[in-house]
């Protein structure tokens, strides 16, 4: 199963390379030319449907656990100040996603959307200290009667230039469900309650909706 926000560009790079092998088949005479040619434009397809990939996840529905929002590598575990919501100190877990992960970002807990904006900005690799302030980024609060309010980010990197966010504030949401989707990938960031039980390891690698990185109960 595929992703929604890929379907235009799937469609259009089928289209790009039928036209460019029918170009190749019709003027190209040399024969391990027009194969080269056949075999990237399979291997560039298929590359572009691996990303754009949205599999089913079985989320454990628990109001006491934040589950990964996305499929990645845990890169930070750290306290930092948290500027732009709660102004305060917050329990920071970030994942890195690879251009091979699937990009769908999903709720880390179910609950009322309190928050949700965008930010334009910068697109510093994602592992940049300042990636957090100075990307692309939206910036999602969700908040439940167990686990209280979660903040969580995404963000843009060197190659993404597009996010694409689902939560509205007042919307009621479902733990594990479809929150939105980094094109061409790089980070999110979770922010919870200083002195969080933490279930992840740096460099540990989640999967999105499945993965429990921390109990708030």
């Amino acid at each position: 199963m595929f992703h929604k926000e890929g379907y235009k560009i799937m469609i259009f790079t089928a289209i790009l390379l039928i036209v460019v092998n029918v170009i190749s088949y019709l003027n190209v005479n040399v024969y391990w030319v027009k194969f080269s040619i056949l075999a990237v434009s399979i291997l560039l397809f298929l590359l572009i449907l691996q990303f754009f990939r949205n599999p089913k996840r079985p989320t454990q529905l628990n109001n006491a656990t934040v589950v990964s929002p996305v499929d990645g590598k845990v890169v930070v575990i750290e306290e930092v100040m948290e500027n732009e919501y709660f102004k305060e100190k917050r329990l920071q877990v970030s994942i890195f996603m690879s251009p091979i992960n699937v990009h769908v970002t999903r709720h880390p807990i179910g609950g009322l959307v309190k928050f949700s904006k965008y930010h334009p900005g910068k697109f510093l690799v994602a592992w940049h200290p300042k990636s957090s302030e100075e990307n692309e980024r939206t910036t999602v609060v969700v908040e439940n009667n167990v686990a209280g309010e979660v903040l969580y980010r995404q963000i843009a990197g060197a190659l993404a230039k597009r996010i694409v966010n689902y939560a509205v504030e007042g919307q009621e949401v479902i733990q594990g469900s479809d929150s939105g989707f980094i094109k061409f990938g790089s980070r999110v960031d979770v922010f919870l309650p200083i002195g969080t039980k933490i279930n992840v390891k740096l460099n540990e690698k989640l999967k999105g909706g499945v993965s429990v990185i921390a109990n708030l109960d």
